[in-house]
């Protein structure tokens, strides 16, 4: 996939504009207010207590679930390698993709999942046209794997929504459909398109092959999966696991709408709104403070010393390595 470096605020219709940013205002005003409102009377000490709880072998094992999904998502870039025939070895690729993912959660997409993948790419000899070839095909890996997950949790109901929000059940069923739809679609096309080049405003889209389009969408659910694995690791035993997937799906979408990065307040108002009626709120936020400093913070501080040795060897593996095309 190809875009040209064309301006895009200068082809989008103002009332998609106006939208669009209309849309972000009321989420940044409705979030913090209705996190204000959920956590009005928590009790802070025994959500204190409730983190020091936490024995060393789940750390530990929560730990290992996170180094399990940065390894699927960092493989995201290896499928961006047989899709484009570049040559740079795994070595040079995982930890890229490592830094990058680390970067993208904490500080958001333009810094972690173009900014960073751009520079950190182009220091290893690839040119741009193949740098956004990579970036596109991980975007869909990961949102083919959520439309799977999401329309399959969505369309059987499996989120517990409080019973004053059923419409909001039905709305979310229909979602669902639409969501399946959409994945079936774009590995239909990948299996019987005869066209494989395909124009699309100002994008060029190559469709993959049906095998590396299969492997997109295991290892997008997978790593979905994996995150909400923690989350259900941290919460109490008495938890239906797709509902805690379904929830985070459900605010991962909240967070990519108010571009907040880490989705900070979102994920815990969504959560908090969801599980109050079935889970302590004491024990909903230990397990989400202790998802963010497992999950986000700790790669974060080690994608810093991986990104440091990756530009003091940038100029040395540029100039080692055959030109990259």
């Amino acid at each position: 996939m190809r875009t040209p470096a064309t301006d895009k605020t200068h082809t989008r219709k103002p009332w998609q504009y106006w939208l669009k940013r209309g849309v972000t205002l009321f989420f940044f005003i409705l979030i913090p207010i209705l996190l204000f409102w959920l956590l009005r009377n928590v009790d802070w000490p025994t959500v204190v207590a409730t983190l020091r709880s936490y024995s060393p072998l789940t750390l530990l094992a929560g730990v290992s679930i996170t180094a399990a999904s940065f390894m699927v998502f960092s493989s995201y870039d290896l499928l961006g390698k047989a899709y484009t025939g570049h040559k740079l070895p795994a070595k040079h690729v995982l930890p890229l993709a490592f830094v990058c993912y680390a970067f993208n959660l904490n500080l958001g997409a333009w810094v972690g999942g173009v900014v960073l993948r751009y520079r950190l790419y182009s220091q290893l000899g690839l040119g741009v046209g193949t740098v956004t070839r990579i970036l596109s095909l991980s975007l869909i890996t990961n949102w083919l794997g959520y439309m799977l997950l999401a329309g399959t949790i969505f369309s059987l109901r499996l989120v517990p929504f409080p019973v004053n929000w059923q419409i909001g059940t039905m709305g979310l069923q229909l979602i669902g459909f639409g969501l399946l739809a959409a994945a079936f679609v774009y590995l239909a096309a990948c299996r019987f398109s005869k066209r494989r080049q395909w124009k699309w405003r100002h994008h060029e889209i190559i469709f993959p092959s049906l095998r590396l389009a299969l492997m997109q969408a295991v290892l997008g659910a997978v790593n979905w999966s994996l995150m909400a694995s923690l989350i259900y690791l941290l919460l109490p035993e008495d938890v239906f696991y797709p509902n805690i997937l379904g929830i985070l799906l459900i605010s991962s979408i909240a967070g990519a709408v108010t571009h907040i990065p880490a989705g900070l307040g979102v994920l815990e108002a969504v959560f908090i709104a969801l599980l109050q009626h079935h889970v302590a709120t004491t024990d909903v936020l230990a397990a989400l403070i202790g998802y963010r400093a497992i999950y986000f913070l700790l790669p974060l501080t080690v994608a810093c010393v991986v990104y440091l040795r990756l530009e003091r060897k940038a100029k040395k593996a540029k100039t080692s390595l055959p030109n990259r095309k």
